[in-house]
């Protein structure tokens, strides 16, 4: 299995070039095609819920919220073509794209809904879906997260808010033996077999007395790929920290661990150790449920 297809949702949060960057990373060494979308409100979404509104005035605000969404598509795309041409990017249809091509290339296209809803159905067939960090305390990106994490169940990377320019040379493997864990790993092996170093992290006694970090280095010596196992000290309610730091001392570029939490709508809470970590993180994250 390969990465040719990455879908990035963006908006005009100016997290726009922390993404992309991560996608472009991501894509150059996979020659793969990023599919940027934009999401903008419908407008009667807009209207205020459960007040009348007079019909003059509701066909203002339709209209001035309708110019306003155009005009912030607009904005973010003049910013994908600078940001495309300044580093060298095709911008092109994605049907036009060639078979094989030995080159990464970028798509435009806007859509009208909830980012999230989106997210949820154009995710089904990307390899990857890259988002920016969620803030938590503006309520932004949260469902995004959740759409990518637990309805399409994808492969999924964070970009931390300052850009990278390279990806995947040096990869933590976040390891505690669950499903979730070996789930990333199994998605992550195209990215794992490019590394140039792979290290798997685990709590101080928290190995699983079946899947240790020892089953998971025969499991990707099988696939090729040579790894070492490390241990942090740790403590039982507090791993997050001490893996970010973990993950910090070995100069990993990227960390891939699974991810934590309810499927219950309108109940989405990450695990404990994800929400630190997602929270904390100065490096990508790659994460699946």
């Amino acid at each position: 299995m390969s990465i040719k297809s990455i879908l990035v949702p963006v908006r005009g949060d100016g997290k726009g070039e922390s993404v992309l960057g991560l996608a472009a990373a991501f894509a150059e060494g996979f020659y793969a095609h990023i599919d940027v979308v934009h999401v903008h409100a419908k407008p009667e979404d807009l209207l205020p819920f459960g007040v009348p509104v007079p019909r003059g005035f509701r066909n203002t605000i339709l209209e001035a919220a309708d110019n306003l969404a155009r005009q912030e598509e607009d904005r973010v795309r003049d910013l994908l073509q600078g940001y495309c041409k300044a580093r060298g990017l095709a911008l092109v249809d994605a049907v036009e794209r060639e078979i094989g091509g030995v080159e990464p290339t970028v798509a435009w296209h806007e859509e009208m809904g909830k980012q999230a809803q989106v997210v949820a159905r154009l995710g089904r067939l990307a390899d990857l879906i890259v988002i920016p960090k969620p803030d938590r305390q503006a309520n932004l990106g949260l469902n995004t997260l959740e759409a990518a994490l637990f309805e399409v169940r994808g492969l999924t990377a964070i970009a931390p808010r300052e850009e990278v320019q390279a990806v995947g040379r040096n990869i933590a493997v976040a390891w505690n033996g669950s499903v979730e864990a070996a789930r990333v790993v199994r998605r992550a092996l195209p990215l794992l077999a490019r590394a140039q170093r792979v290290s798997i992290l685990t709590g101080a006694g928290d190995q699983p007395a079946h899947l240790d970090a020892e089953a998971l280095r025969r499991y990707l010596r099988l696939h090729g790929i040579e790894s070492v196992a490390e241990t942090f000290e740790s403590k039982h309610h507090d791993i997050g920290g001490p893996l970010l730091e973990s993950a910090r001392e070995l100069g990993a570029d990227l960390l891939v661990m699974g991810a934590f939490g309810s499927e219950k709508r309108r109940e989405f809470v990450l695990g404990g150790v994800t929400q630190h970590v997602i929270e904390h993180a100065d490096l990508p994250l790659l994460m699946a449920h």
